[in-house]
């Protein structure tokens, strides 16, 4: 496996030739790791790109270790709205239920001793989440759709196991409820795409012409996208 140096960092990755593409795409995906596609090219001119991506492919290890990271205790840090949050465990018997409070620098969950397992922990969460991405996400989609002046039909929140978004024939927009994991770039993106699909329901060249209407810079977020796979 091939691999560079940054910093104190090294960074490993794999290639995967894809003669049809017409640009190199780095992927950072779960079980994975970093992956470079596109035409073979030689060794160095492989270095030189994950070296320009460096940064950022170091930023989103940090994520994707983050989300893999099972166990929700103290010290544990959990993604949200683009960074990692630290995370603070207090066991109280005085409440009946476990809440959590995001206090804009760390989640702090309240949690009774027969409620303190990676089961309910985890099911608070998912709650949360769901609850925050409705609550962050819906005023974004109903703006953008006023914005770009395409219409839908309905807005839902799922657990979506390889999506992060999909539109469906009557035009629902169903969203991943891990979005609220995204920085509001990402999570534009992702609306925006999903609106599209609204009136091109494929990726043809129509499909991106039209997104590059509403979102100039759309590759360098459908790249950022890519390598942010579930």
């Amino acid at each position: 496996m091939p691999e560079v140096q940054y910093g104190n960092k090294t960074i490993s990755y794999t290639t995967l030739i894809k003669d049809g593409l017409k640009s190199h795409y780095i992927s950072v995906e779960r079980n994975v790791g970093v992956t470079l596609k596109g035409k073979e090219i030689s060794i160095e001119q492989a270095n030189q790109l994950i070296l320009k991506k460096a940064k950022w492919i170091l930023e989103k290890l940090e994520l994707v270790k983050s989300i893999l990271d099972d166990d929700i205790v103290t010290g544990s840090r959990i993604p949200y709205l683009g960074r990692r949050y630290y995370v603070e465990v207090i066991i109280d018997d005085d409440v009946d239920a476990i809440t959590i409070d995001f206090t804009e620098s760390k989640f702090k969950i309240s949690v009774p001793k027969l409620l303190n397992n990676q089961d309910d922990l985890k099911s608070a969460f998912e709650k949360f989440f769901r609850e925050k991405a409705k609550e962050k996400i819906t005023p974004r989609v109903k703006k953008w759709s006023r914005i770009t002046g395409l219409k839908y039909n309905d807005l839902k929140f799922h657990r979506l196991e390889k999506r992060w978004g999909s539109c469906t024939p009557t035009n629902n927009i169903l969203i991943n409820i891990d979005a609220i994991k995204l920085p509001f770039s990402l999570i534009d993106y992702l609306i925006v795409h999903e609106l599209v699909h609204t009136k091109i329901k494929n990726h043809s060249k129509e499909f991106w012409a039209e997104l590059s209407k509403h979102i100039p810079k759309w590759k360098e977020l459908d790249e950022k996208m890519a390598g942010m796979k579930l």
